[in-house]
């Protein structure tokens, strides 16, 4: 399984869901029978990596949306400089590999694009970080290892956030 060059947005006439399988069943079921739905309810954007091979393949996805974080979750020296209200931040709510393509950096290729999505949209619509909720303790280190910080525990799972200051010094020009 040979990755294309660029992701594109999902479009279930073209990208073969079905055929996904990252061996995490929430993540393949979100793809099989959420992603669609939640584009066109215009509650999250899904990007796919096709194969070079096949463009209705996908080799990995990731899944982006907004939400609020409480000011209090984020470190005494960050909280203090927001407001008092829920701060706004990009999540990625999804983020998979096929497995036939795992162990070839492309988990690190897909945050990568992912960011640099988040940092786009931010240009138009400003996010105090970017969140993500770790599966898992595996997870939670994939994320650790490119600075992710943790905000603690959001639906039994891991909150962590990188800040958009951060993922801008990635991208600046």
């Amino acid at each position: 399984m040979t990755p294309s060059a660029t992701f594109v947005a999902l479009d279930k006439s073209v990208h073969d869901r079905k055929l996904f399988n990252c061996g995490a069943k929430s993540l393949n079921t979100f793809l099989w029978q959420y992603a669609v739905r939640h584009w066109e309810a215009g509650i999250s954007k899904t990007m796919v990596l096709p194969t070079r091979e096949d463009a209705s393949a996908i080799c990995a996805y990731y899944t982006l949306s907004h939400t609020g974080i409480e000011r209090e979750s984020l470190p005494p020296a960050r909280a203090k400089k927001l407001p008092h209200y829920p701060v706004p931040v990009m999540l990625i709510a999804q983020l998979a590999v096929h497995q036939a393509a795992q162990r070839q950096g492309l988990g690190k290729v897909t945050l990568i694009a992912a960011l640099r999505h988040a940092y786009d949209v931010n240009v138009h619509l400003p996010s105090y970080a970017v969140v993500v909720d770790a599966l898992d303790d595996g997870v939670q280190g994939f994320y650790e290892q490119y600075n992710f910080q943790s905000l603690g525990t959001h639906n039994y799972r891991t909150r962590l956030f990188l800040p958009m200051q951060t993922v801008a010094q990635l991208f600046a020009k």
